[in-house]
């Protein structure tokens, strides 16, 4: 992606200011309501015009108000995916994946339908009317039609708001492949810093309609330690698992990882707080807790009162939150060695 904005706009009584530059594939959008993320949205993709400054996409100037160009809505070549599908009802799958596709020019056609369909599961689909479909199927669609317009760029909306967590979870490999295996650039715009973690590599911060930071989506995270309360959540899938008596073994690299919780179906991500993390200087003598782990100190973070560690596992990375107390009394500095200790029931499955 090579996405470069410097723009405002006054709408009603809320303001809008607004000046990055993109490069990468996956990039997120992330704030409160309110905060001006799909005032961006509607401004990139021209359903809304700045007040000034310049949009350039993929080398392409969008808007200019010096220059006085404003390229119209429908040739910018931005692909929409809003929260709600927003399917036409009186078409099947077929004719609304292939709404977008006639009406693009054959020399900008580099999506083959088949492939795409093929990665979205849709083929048996095709002839079912869109009434007829779940809302992650809708969902689907809704991609499919977008891709197959081969855009420069598609926007996304809060576009898994609304779907049950299971339903949710199901979408976005669907998603992530899609735009991968076509090399599609995304703007990823939610709330959810679950979401940001698993769709996005950058993330722009707005709040009160002005961009209030641009950072990895790693350090966004990391930075939920001190501003949201909540923790650090260390997210992995894992799978598939042996029984170790009443237990199950999670092959984690080098290690494995032993749960309460069983899912035989493929992999599954899990989240564990960094807080459910306890480090030790040396090996315990006895603990109830099931997963042992040696591993070397990489990083140490600050917010506030509260640290990270970043650990590798013997190739796998964690993150431990610990208190600065807790710091000095272990020695806890890069390239110690320390013992992580995590208890079986402290892995929530997400999906």
């Amino acid at each position: 992606m090579e996405l470069d904005v410097d723009i405002e706009k006054q709408h009603g009584k809320f303001r809008f200011s607004a000046a990055f530059s993109l490069s990468l594939q996956r990039c997120g959008v992330f704030g409160p309501s309110g905060s001006g993320k799909s005032t961006l949205m509607h401004l990139l993709s021209g359903l809304l015009v700045p007040d000034r400054g310049k949009i350039c996409l993929a080398g392409k100037t969008l808007y200019d108000a010096g220059a006085g160009v404003n390229i119209p809505p429908e040739q910018r070549r931005i692909g929409v995916v809003f929260q709600h599908a927003h399917l036409f009802p009186h078409m099947n799958v077929r004719r609304n994946l292939f709404y977008g596709w006639r009406r693009t020019e054959n020399s900008e056609r580099r999506i083959a339908p088949e492939s795409l369909i093929k990665v979205l599961n849709l083929d048996h689909l095709l002839d079912r009317g869109v009434n007829r479909l779940s809302g992650g199927e809708r969902q689907r669609v809704a991609l499919g039609r977008t891709v197959l317009a081969c855009p420069r760029l598609i926007l996304m909306d809060e576009p898994l708001t609304g779907l049950d967590e299971e339903l949710k979870y199901q979408i976005i490999p669907y998603l992530k492949k899609a735009l991968d295996e076509f090399n599609i650039p995304l703007l990823f715009i939610s709330h959810s810093l679950r979401e940001m973690r698993l769709m996005t590599d950058e993330v722009l911060v707005f709040r009160d309609g002005t961009l209030q930071a641009q950072m990895t989506t790693e350090n966004l995270a990391r930075s939920g330690m001190a501003t949201t309360g909540g923790g650090y959540a260390n997210m992995f899938k894992l799978g598939p698992p042996r029984q170790v008596g009443d237990l199950w073994s999670y092959p984690f690299g080098e290690n494995s990882l032993v749960l309460t919780e069983e899912d035989g179906n493929g992999d599954r991500l899990f989240e564990l707080d960094a807080r459910d993390i306890v480090l030790f200087k040396g090996r315990p003598e006895a603990t109830s807790a099931r997963n042992l782990l040696s591993c070397k100190v990489v990083d140490i973070f600050r917010f506030n009162n509260r640290v990270g560690v970043e650990l590798d596992c013997r190739g796998m990375r964690l993150v431990a939150q610990i208190v600065p107390e807790s710091v000095l009394e272990l020695g806890i500095e890069k390239g110690v060695e320390v013992v992580a200790v995590i208890k079986a029931s402290s892995f929530r499955r997400v999906v």
